[in-house]
């Protein structure tokens, strides 16, 4: 009896250990997480701080016979930007930015659906090819279910695309990147000299 007593309480103790380290675990990742939630969801733009105005132009962003099949995607470049080209199981081809929000991962490794989405491999959100836009729930698997919640839903961005010979070409902002990087660079610069070249 005593050492049924005994073993009883030390699978006790062992189990009761066990749920502690669950909890610490969770709550590591919990405060991991808040630690990268932004404070508000404030969009920005970057029209004030602009050096060139808005220029939309087709640029190559790969061959045609980097196509993928249909159903599936791909990754390419277009002046500077991170491109998604899908192609949907009847054979439309799409091009929308590569990054899924809200942590960034390419939306080119995403499953083209036959529902006109594509889908995050990693959190499970759906993309409207079309719009861009959020379709059903937001971060519905896996760790999205745990992140998601410290994100407003937001869309990705589309681009028109066309063949031109042997190259896939979307429009985008050709002035976007160093419209982006105007005030990060002025910065940078700024410690040690003037944007401009000079020293002050």
């Amino acid at each position: 009896f005593l050492i049924s007593h005994c073993i009883k309480s030390t699978i006790s103790e062992v189990f009761l250990s066990i749920d502690k380290m669950k909890l610490a675990v969770f709550a590591t990742l919990v405060a991991g997480t808040a630690a990268f939630a932004p404070a508000s969801q404030i969009k920005r733009s970057t029209a004030l701080n602009a050096v060139g105005k808005q220029k939309l132009q087709y640029v190559p962003c790969i061959s045609t016979d980097d196509l993928p099949a249909p159903g599936s995607a791909t990754s390419g470049v277009a002046g500077g930007l991170a491109i998604c080209i899908a192609v949907d199981p009847a054979g439309k081809v799409y091009a929308l930015g590569d990054k899924c929000p809200p942590v960034n991962q390419p939306l080119s490794f995403g499953n083209v659906n036959d529902d006109g989405t594509i889908q995050d491999p990693v959190l499970g959100t759906k993309f409207s090819l079309k719009t861009g836009e959020v379709v059903g729930k937001w971060c519905p698997a896996g760790i999205g279910k745990l992140i998601g919640g410290l994100f407003d839903p937001v869309g990705v961005p589309v681009y028109p695309v066309k063949a031109k010979g042997k190259t896939v070409e979307v429009q985008v902002d050709v002035n976007y990147k160093a419209n982006f990087e105007a005030n990060y660079w002025s910065g940078l610069l700024d410690a040690q000299g003037k944007a401009n070249g000079k020293y002050y």
